[in-house]
């Protein structure tokens, strides 16, 4: 963060957080040299953090840039920015509870975003917030049959938005998926979470007709597991600290 921005700066221990983000996700396996996680302006709502354009398991404090729900940097200096930060923007902008979003191409939920027959779904009591269906977006409505699948300006954006609605994930068909959450901790979870249960129903599917959770076992689920994730952001944290020292 530049020092001209202290009066609007936000919390060092939310952008020390957001750093725990970027890494914990890399760690999981969730993102890669690409991907990206972003986390409302503690200070100003209208305002959201994320990293500059970088690999996310390289991502330190003075990375971070704030941004206008525009997409507009409003720090960044030379720096380059994200494509794609118009998927944060915009969901901000549609969503006021959400606090945090992360965008990932995590490998195990891509197939579901192309396959004609079988849609992301809750097999396990950790992925309840996945809900009866993920939505899926067809960027081909809103950009035609010839584009790169990028979310790269604010009309992609609010489309994106748009078809998540109310639900905590949105399927990208070719790319791959945005996770909402309340918090940052709880996307970060929720981004995890998505990934293991695609490897899980993929296995499930292998064995036959799996029985997936219904719409009361998903809020029950949700309730009883998404108020611990100090428990699972802490050992990550630790995990990918370790393995960067």
């Amino acid at each position: 963060m530049t020092a001209h921005m202290t009066a609007q700066s936000p919390s060092a221990s939310l952008v020390a957080d957001l750093v725990s983000a970027n890494h914990i996700l890399f760690d999981q396996g969730v993102v890669d040299a690409f991907g990206h996680v972003s986390v409302r302006h503690d200070v100003h709502p209208q305002r959201f953090l994320l990293a500059r354009n970088m690999a996310p398991g390289q991502v330190q404090a003075e990375d971070i840039v704030q941004f206008a729900l525009d997409g507009t940097p409003l720090d960044a200096g030379d720096r380059r920015v994200y494509l794609e930060r118009f998927i944060h923007g915009a969901i901000y902008r549609a969503r006021p509870d959400v606090i945090a979003v992360v965008h990932s191409h995590s490998a195990s939920v891509v197939p579901f975003t192309v396959s004609r027959r079988t849609r992301l779904a809750p097999v396990c009591h950790m992925s309840g917030f996945l809900g009866a269906g993920t939505p899926l977006f067809e960027i081909r409505e809103t950009a035609g049959d010839a584009s790169d699948l990028l979310v790269r300006d604010d009309r992609l954006g609010s489309a994106l938005a748009e078809r998540l609605g109310s639900a905590h994930i949105v399927l990208m068909r070719g790319h791959g998926s945005t996770v909402v959450a309340p918090s940052l901790k709880l996307a970060v979870y929720r981004a995890v979470y998505a990934e293991i249960n695609a490897r899980l129903q993929l296995q499930a599917t292998q064995l036959g007709d799996p029985e997936f959770l219904t719409p009361g076992e998903c809020q029950a689920s949700m309730d009883s597991t998404e108020g611990q994730v100090e428990r699972p952001w802490n050992l990550w944290k630790q995990a990918a600290e370790r393995r960067r020292s």
